[in-house]
Formats: C-alpha cells, sequence, structure tokens
C-alpha cells in the first residue's frame, strides 16, 4: 500500500499540526494587523458606496477575483446593490456593465494587474468612482483610485511565500467590515436578509406565516359544546385527521378543545361516555396563535409546550380561522 495512505507518524503528525496552527496565526495576525490601520479613507469608502445612485461593481484577477466574487455576494445580500466584474472579460464587452452612477471595487494585492490596469482608464473616463484594495500604497491601482484601502499583511502563510494567503483573507476581512458597516447605516434587519434569501431555512423562518401553511376552512375539525362525543365529535375527530375537534360557539368564538389524548383519558376513567357533551368535558384557554404571526413562534410554542402536536389559530375577536400541526412547520421547512 502506498505511503500516501498511511497515517503520518507521530512525529511527522506533531509537525503537521504545528504547521497548520502557524498557518492559523499568520492570517489572524494579518486581520488583526487591519484594525490599527482603518481610519479616513475606510469612512470615504463607505461614503462613496452609501451615497450611490447605482451598484458596487467589483473586480480583481485570479485569487484577487474569487475573493471579490464574495464580497459582491455579501454586499448583495445586505442590502447594497453589487455584482462582480471579471477584469479580462470586461475588455471584450462587459465594460458596458458600468455606468457613470456606480461605484467600482478593484482589487490586486500588487496594484499592479496588468487586467485591472487596461480597464482603470476607461472606467474613469465613464465617471464611475474607484476604490482600490491592494497591499501596496504606493502601487499605480492605490495612485490611481478615488480611495484606497490598505490590506497588506506582514507576510503570506504560505511556507514558500509564494501561494496568496494571509493577503487574501486580509481582503475578504476589509470587504466583510465594509459589508457590514453599510448594513448598519441602512438599518438592514434579519426581514430583509430573509427577503433576498426566501429559498434558505432562513429566509422559510422569517417570512413564512401561521396563514400561510395554517389549516382552514373543510380541512379544520369543528364541534359545538352540545355536540355528544358519540358518535358527532369523534367523527369529526377521525374526519379531519389531526387528533383534535375545536369546539366553537354559534358566532365562531373558540370555546375551548377535545382531542384523542382527552378522549383516552376519558375511556380510563369511565365505564361509558355515552351521552357526554363535547362542551362538559373540552379543554377550555387552549393555547393560540393569531395567523399573521411567523411560523417561526409557533415552532417556538411547540417547543415550550406540550401541546399534543396541535396549535389553534385564532383571530384578535377570538373566533377560530385555523390550526396548524408540527407536521405542518415540517413540512413548510421552518423546522
Amino acid at each position: 500500500m502506498s505511503n500516501l495512505l498511511q497515517p503520518p507518524a507521530a512525529t511527522e503528525a506533531e509537525r503537521l499540526l504545528e504547521l497548520a496552527r502557524a498557518v492559523l496565526d499568520i492570517e489572524a495576525d494579518a486581520v488583526r494587523g487591519l484594525k490599527e490601520r482603518l481610519g479616513a479613507s475606510f469612512l470615504e469608502a463607505h461614503r462613496l458606496i452609501l451615497g450611490t445612485r447605482g451598484r458596487v461593481v467589483v473586480t480583481g484577477m485570479g485569487k484577487s477575483g474569487h475573493v471579490g466574487n464574495k464580497i459582491a455576494s455579501t454586499l448583495a445580500s445586505t442590502g447594497t446593490p453589487a455584482f462582480f466584474m471579471h477584469p479580462a472579460e470586461a475588455s471584450h464587452g462587459d465594460l458596458g456593465m458600468i455606468t457613470e452612477h456606480d461605484v467600482v471595487v478593484a482589487i490586486s494585492y500588487s496594484g499592479e494587474s496588468d487586467e485591472i490596469g487596461r480597464i482603470l482608464p476607461l472606467i474613469k473616463r465613464r465617471g464611475a468612482k474607484v476604490i482600490a484594495i491592494t497591499g501596496r500604497a504606493q502601487s499605480t491601482l492605490a495612485k490611481e483610485a478615488d480611495v484606497h484601502l490598505d490590506a497588506r499583511v506582514e507576510k503570506e502563510a504560505c511556507p514558500l511565500e509564494l501561494a496568496p494567503t494571509a493577503s487574501t483573507t486580509a481582503t475578504l476581512a476589509l470587504g466583510d467590515a465594509l459589508a457590514m458597516t453599510l448594513l448598519d447605516a441602512r438599518g438592514f434587519a434579519s426581514e430583509d436578509f430573509a427577503q433576498r434569501h426566501p429559498g434558505g431555512a432562513l429566509g422559510r423562518r422569517l417570512l413564512v406565516r401561521v396563514a400561510d401553511i395554517m389549516r382552514k376552512g373543510e380541512q379544520l375539525p369543528r364541534s359545538r359544546p352540545e355536540d355528544l362525543l358519540l358518535p358527532t365529535v369523534l367523527e369529526e375527530i377521525s374526519r379531519k385527521g389531526i387528533g383534535m375537534t375545536c369546539v366553537v360557539d354559534g358566532e365562531g368564538r373558540l370555546e375551548g378543545i377535545f382531542t384523542d389524548g382527552d378522549l383516552r383519558r376519558l375511556l380510563g376513567d369511565h365505564d361509558s361516555i355515552k351521552g357526554m357533551r363535547v362542551g362538559d368535558v373540552m379543554k377550555r384557554s387552549p393555547t393560540t396563535i393569531a395567523p399573521e404571526k411567523l411560523a417561526a413562534e409557533a415552532a417556538q410554542i411547540f417547543e415550550n409546550k406540550i401541546l399534543g402536536g396541535r396549535l389553534v389559530v385564532c383571530d384578535p375577536g377570538g373566533r377560530l380561522v385555523g390550526a396548524i400541526t408540527f407536521h405542518d412547520l415540517l413540512a413548510a421547512g421552518v423546522v
């Protein structure tokens, strides 16, 4: 069997772990080093983006491009319209995506990227503002930009000092810092985030309301207080299939609920339930929820209370409008 498939010897394993720890230390130090350099230029970059009537166009080549793609995605999902433009494709038509109202964030650690250098004069000619993120304040890109953000690092985490590692981590962190300050300035809330992530679990938890998934109309089990347990109430519970019935008055206001569990307890305590009315044995003042509440709030109620997996939905006047089960929440992807 190849040695590559064998676990490393103890000394080799420790050496690998030490190298991994050193990488993490170098990258952590690179991010911490950014804190001391945040100042007027960062605030100006924030001001430019916050005040733009256009979008943020992020560009970068190679590893800087991968980082730029992530920064653009983070900006877009937190309230700042943004997209990534490949600098090489820009020279072949994509430059038409940039308008005079946009802000271009150009990323190049050396500040001398040929691809960005070729399109930089054209971007400026269009009237777009340029924010440069580089590791060299004296580079061409840094000097030509309207604002320069310094992302320099003491050294890369690569033992060969070749692969961009600490520098890409620092650039990504700087982009996150910019995105989060913009999020804060815009008053961006969790509901706004959910609107941009409707397909994700968070979106479902923040967008789906009880009214969207509750059982209603003919699906809803209903009984009157005077209904006999046998056969009327038992038939209603069986027909609607959620293990309970909602007891309402003549105007549809909820008076109580009666569950299959209540039925089993009655049968255990009485020789016969013949002639019993549901209004005499129902559970009064059950836990309810309003239809406009988030389905996630219903999930929280299920978590905190023993409800048998069912919850009644009532309007502000106490009228029955629906019922929701734990399985409904599961089907909707809320839990």
